[in-house]
């Protein structure tokens, strides 16, 4: 079963001779529960997939197409709905809110949806990725490999369709940054969780069960 679809998706900026292919021609489906790495080099495009994914900028041409439902074809108030309920975020620089603690930065998403908490599944992801003795604690408090887990944590909890990973590992060493990995491989698998990470670091990528490769827009391998 296929949680993501993306058709003949374009971005142009400019026109004439100032025109940049950003995205020239993707076509990537994702199935449920895969772990897939998008690879390549500055300028090459994989940001923009991410965040065409995302919803968070709207194609040239194409279609994208994310649990069934074509993000860029819905009313802005219904798109950031479904962005908050099906797709977790997982950014390089964590993007916590540092007047909450660990605990209240997971639950957020699901309480700006007024959802009812399942603190056992919560509890359940806190453990797999051993926060159990930061649940109280602040993000100035932890180190960057326990910020990027709370931040894996708060993707995982509202039990999106599909996960997108921005670089998550940028602002870890080597040895951190695997550890994170290794845990976010886990969890998702233990959740049947739906990940695309974008990265440069081709070791990082070697986690992943499907590597892509991005250049000039275009998918290569």
């Amino acid at each position: 079963m296929s949680v993501l679809e993306i058709k003949d998706l374009k971005k142009y900026y400019g026109k004439d001779e100032s025109l940049v292919k950003a995205l020239d021609g993707i076509n990537l489906t994702v199935k449920k529960g895969e772990f897939i790495a998008i690879v390549g080099s500055s300028g090459s495009g994989k940001s923009t997939l991410l965040n065409m994914i995302g919803g968070l900028d709207t194609p040239s041409e194409g279609t994208v197409i994310v649990d069934g439902k074509e993000i860029s074809k819905m009313e802005d108030e219904d798109q950031t709905i479904f962005r908050r309920r099906q797709i977790g975020f997982i950014f390089q620089n964590y993007n916590l809110v540092p007047m909450l603690n660990v605990y209240e930065n997971i639950i957020l998403p699901i309480e700006l949806d007024g959802d009812e908490i399942n603190k056992k599944f919560i509890d359940n992801i806190i453990d797999l990725l051993h926060l159990e003795s930061k649940t109280k604690s602040y993000p100035n408090m932890l180190s960057g490999g326990q910020q990027q887990r709370v931040a894996i944590a708060r993707a995982l909890a509202s039990k999106p369709s599909i996960i997108l990973a921005d670089e998550p590992t940028g602002n870890l060493d080597s040895k951190t940054g695997q550890e994170v990995l290794g845990l976010l491989k886990v969890t998702a698998e233990k959740f049947n969780q739906t990940i695309v990470m974008i990265t440069h670091n081709l070791e990082i990528a070697q986690l992943a069960d499907r590597i892509i490769r991005i250049e000039d827009g275009k998918i290569y391998s």
